[in-house]
């Protein structure tokens, strides 16, 4: 099928779901099924929807539909020594491209080079009513108004189901490099916080169980020297890749002790916080600023916590017997809500799409 009659297949669909009130579950690949709240509604699978658009590497940007294999993406701009810079988490081999914006999850680079929806140029997405809209472009200049195609990261398909990405890359580094130093988590936190004030190629680092990684990336002369000034002892290429992407697909060890009454909680907090006294095991990235907690303790008392430490708590995988009830993410305050709700009823006034996934009501 021709992608133009996908998209008036779909367009019909939407508009029939949309006369008669009945969900929509937008699904690329299903690697992160397990992200958010309830999955409901018959599932609209995005994946015939593929394919590079346009990419040239001179310009730093590549434009690609949403069911675009994410290994197919980041193939493409290896063979041109470039990148994603948010480092985004696969989850499996069948994630996407629309997946991956509409998560808006970002691996160990993020803290360096930025979030997801900082590197989302356009977007053409399909609305509620059946309608095709396209946002933004494919430059960096380009933003007049309401920039609505950044709104699509982390919106976990509520807002529109989203055809085509326009999406800025960088270079990859030329040299990388990563140390390890053992140390408390307190003197980790200030050491961090210490080092990200000073020009060091850092581009990664977590702390657990007494050790700090740091992974240095870029010229080859800057990590030399940034190595030389911060000492540690450097680790085996090999070992270190592995452990960098055991962190971002959250297949390291860490990851995997959840007990069927625990959950996974991703924190995040200012990068100053001293390390919490907390019951279970704790993880630090991204310079101090994300916290990842296993815990039994309950909800309301992990975000209690997180308010109290200046931060918020979102519950990011569970065991089976956790108590979920709470939601998944931080409830807004009710101006934002407001913001949030109206945003909805502009592009999903029957609220077909991914009902209930980023909130109960939404």
């Amino acid at each position: 099928m021709e992608e133009d009659d996908i998209v008036a297949v779909w367009s019909d669909r939407v508009r029939a779901a949309t006369a008669d009130g009945r969900p929509l579950r937008i699904r690329g690949g299903g690697t992160k099924d397990w992200y958010g709240q309830t999955l409901e509604g018959a599932i609209l699978d995005t994946r015939t929807h593929r394919g590079i658009v346009a990419y040239d590497p001179a310009e730093l940007v590549i434009t690609a539909r949403a069911g675009t294999p994410l290994t197919e993406i980041e193939a493409a701009l290896a063979a041109n020594d470039q990148m994603l810079p948010f480092e985004p988490p696969h989850f499996g081999t069948q994630a996407t491209l629309g997946g991956c914006i509409a998560a808006g999850i970002a691996g160990p680079r993020r803290a360096f080079a930025g979030a997801a929806r900082d590197f989302v140029l356009g977007a053409a997405i399909m609305n509620g009513h059946g309608e095709v809209l396209h946002f933004g472009g494919q430059v960096v200049k380009n933003v007049a108004g309401y920039d609505v195609s950044r709104l699509l990261a982390g919106s976990l398909g509520t807002l529109g189901l989203i055809l085509e990405l326009s999406i800025k890359v960088l270079p990859a580094p030329q040299s990388e490099t990563t140390l390890k130093f053992d140390m408390n988590g307190t003197d980790a936190v200030r050491k961090l916080n210490e080092w990200g004030g000073r020009p060091l190629p850092m581009t990664a680092s977590a702390w657990r169980n007494g050790t700090l990684a740091v992974r240095l990336a870029g010229a080859e002369t800057a990590v030399k020297a940034a190595r030389a000034a911060l000492g540690g002892e450097v680790v085996d290429a090999v070992e270190a890749e592995r452990f960098w992407a055991g962190l971002r697909e959250q297949t390291d060890p860490f990851f995997a002790a959840i007990a069927p009454n625990a959950a996974l909680w991703r924190l995040a907090l200012p990068s100053i916080a001293e390390p919490l006294q907390l019951p279970g095991a704790q993880l630090m990235e991204w310079g101090g600023s994300q916290r990842w907690w296993i815990t039994e303790t309950d909800a309301q008392t992990v975000r209690i916590t997180a308010k109290q430490a200046g931060g918020h708590a979102t519950m990011f995988r569970t065991g089976h017997a956790y108590d979920r009830s709470a939601g998944v993410f931080t409830p807004l305050p009710a101006p934002l809500m407001k913001i949030h709700r109206g945003l909805k009823a502009a592009f999903d006034p029957a609220r077909i799409f991914n009902r209930g996934r980023l909130y109960s009501d939404f």
